[in-house]
Formats: structure tokens, C-alpha cells, sequence
């Protein structure tokens, strides 16, 4: 590929999805709706919203019309999410066959996972997402893991994830050669599936806000590197693509951590949801890199010849926007 060709097609194809990308890149967080059966018909709730960025959002459960509230709940803030406990009862119907929704779920862009653990033992999980908001619990309760669901949640939070994206997207145009390029991507993908596993284990517990403005200044650190190489100067990302990529790849797997840590997944569903949710997680990235890759080919093909002045304006699209993101999150952090 020509040189010129990657930095206009980059340039262009940021340029169209400014207006799409959302200002906040982890909108996508997902709630946790946890209902614990105490006594036949009475369960114990536990809903945790995310908020690593602001005001949480303003979605609500939806419970079946014969359940009642006995107590007023009580709500905590804790750093990056709000939990509400409580109490609901609903007598002897229960809630087998019956419908549980998220109000306001349809005009977030976020997924909630619900578990229902029933007092013999067991238990249902679903994920919902705006275009499923409810579901019917079975008549009869198991024991399965929503796998399926782990994975697509894995491949709607790095797909929704613009500050992830936008770092692979500055490895691909900063790395020369597809032997480099790869072992760069499976630097990043190992480095960030050791954290991801560590965090979602417990073996390290790091705070989302700083975690979310580090992967901002991340990604300002490879627009700085991008606008070094175009004027020639032996950057160390393109010297050691590998070693950048590895390293703040440790960094986005806390990023990709909170998805998981934050909706308290119960400790016996965390091998199959940790799994499916990496793997959901790489499926989702080589489809974007998949992309990519096929846009520098079809402009390869058409050859364009941008003006000079286009060259830099990619490196400076990127971190600008990485470094509103940065100053975002440092308020949060520092607020």
C-alpha cells in the first residue's frame, strides 16, 4: 500500500463517524439485576447501575404486577456504579412463567445482565439489550450459564467501544508489515486477556475512572508516535510495535474488566462467563481489524492521491478526541 493512500483513507473514515461517536465511550457498561429467592415467593433484590462516567442512566426494572415492595429500598453510591437493595414479595405465583423487564432499556445503548437464584437451588441468567428488554422466566429454573449471552456481550462492548477501537486502529496504521502487525495484535490480545482474568478473578482490583482516562491517554500517546513517524523520526511504536501494543494492552484489559467485575457475576459462573466473554471480546476485534484491512485494500485499488496537508490531519483527529476523553475522565477522577 502506498503510504499516502492508509492516512486519507484513516482520515476520511474518523471523519464520517465523528458525529456517530458517542462522548462518552463506555456508555455501554452493563446493569446487573440480581434476585435472590430468601423464602417461597420473597427475594432479595440487588441493582447495581453503572455510572464510571456521569449520571447513571434512567432505566428501571420491571417486575411482574403482583410483586410488591414491603420496604423502602435503600440506594448507595459506590465509585462507578450506584446499588440499590431491597425487597420484593410475590406470593405463591412466584416469578416461573412470569415477565421481567429493564423500562428504558430501548434508548440506552447497554446491556443488563439478570440472575435469578431460587431457594432450591436453581437458577436463571439472561442478558437483556435495548432491542430485547424482557424476557419470560421458565417454568422451570437451571442451572446454565447464558454463555451465548457472555459472548455477545463481549462483542457489543468492543464494537461500542470507540476509545478501544480508535487504539487498534492507530497500531494497524502505525505498524508497516503484516508480520510486525500480527505479532503486535497478539501482544495486545494476550496482554489484555491476562488483566481481563485477573480483575474478573479478584486477584486485582483497580478502580474504573482512572483505569478509563489511562486508556485515553493511551491512545493520545499513539497519535503523538503516528505524527512523529510521518515526519520521519523513529518512533518507539514503530521501532517495537510489539512492546507498545503488550503493554497497554495490560491497561484495556481493566477497561475490559469492569464489563464483568462491575456486574458481580456469581463465583460459579465465572470460568464460562470469563471465557465466552474474552473470546466475544476477540471475535468482535478481528472483525473490526477484518474491516480495516479491507478499506486500505479497496483504496489501495483506487489509488488515491491525497493533498499534503491531509496527511496529519488523522494523527490530530485521533488525539484530539482521545484528549477530550482524557480531560473527561480526569474531572471525574478529581471531582
Amino acid at each position: 500500500m502506498r503510504r499516502a493512500a492508509r492516512p486519507f483513507a484513516v482520515s476520511v473514515g474518523l471523519l464520517l463517524a465523528l458525529p456517530a461517536a458517542p462522548a462518552r465511550a463506555h456508555t455501554s457498561l452493563p446493569a446487573y439485576l440480581g434476585l435472590n429467592e430468601l423464602a417461597p415467593g420473597t427475594f432479595a433484590v440487588i441493582w447495581r447501575i453503572p455510572a464510571v462516567e456521569g449520571p447513571p442512566p434512567a432505566i428501571v426494572p420491571v417486575l411482574p404486577a403482583h410483586c410488591t415492595v414491603p420496604d423502602i429500598p435503600t440506594e448507595v453510591e459506590l465509585p462507578g456504579s450506584v446499588v440499590t437493595n431491597g425487597v420484593v414479595a410475590c406470593g405463591e405465583t412466584g416469578l416461573a412463567g412470569q415477565t421481567i423487564g429493564i423500562d428504558g432499556l430501548r434508548v440506552t445503548i447497554m446491556d443488563t445482565l439478570v440472575r435469578i437464584q431460587f431457594a432450591d437451588g436453581n437458577s436463571v441468567t439472561q442478558i437483556l439489550r435495548p432491542q430485547e428488554p424482557s424476557f419470560v422466566v421458565g417454568a422451570e429454573s437451571n442451572r446454565r450459564v447464558d454463555g451465548w449471552g457472555y459472548f455477545r456481550l463481549g462483542v457489543d462492548h468492543i464494537l461500542s467501544g470507540i476509545d478501544h477501537l480508535l487504539f487498534v486502529f492507530g497500531v494497524l496504521w502505525i505498524v508497516a508489515g503484516f508480520r510486525r502487525l500480527l505479532k503486535a495484535i497478539t501482544a495486545f490480545t494476550v496482554a489484555h486477556s491476562i488483566t481481563l482474568g485477573l480483575a474478573t478473578l479478584g486477584f486485582v482490583r483497580v478502580p474504573p475512572a482512572p483505569v478509563e482516562a489511562l486508556v485515553a491517554l493511551s491512545i493520545v500517546f499513539l497519535a503523538v508516535e503516528i505524527t512523529q513517524r510521518d515526519r520521519g523520526a523513529p518512533s518507539l511504536t514503530y521501532r517495537r510495535p510489539w512492546v507498545v501494543a503488550f503493554a497497554f494492552g495490560l491497561l484495556h484489559g481493566f477497561g475490559f474488566a469492569g464489563t464483568l467485575s462491575q456486574i458481580g457475576i456469581p463465583p460459579g459462573d465465572i470460568p464460562l462467563a470469563l471465557l465466552s466473554f474474552n473470546v466475544g471480546v476477540e471475535v468482535g476485534q478481528i472483525a473490526f481489524i477484518t474491516a480495516a484491512l479491507a478499506l486500505f485494500a479497496a483504496l489501495r485499488t483506487l489509488e488515491v492521491r491525497p493533498h499534503p496537508w491531509m496527511q496529519s490531519v488523522p494523527a490530530y483527529t485521533i488525539g484530539s478526541l482521545a484528549s477530550f476523553w482524557f480531560l473527561q475522565r480526569c474531572a471525574i477522577v478529581f471531582g
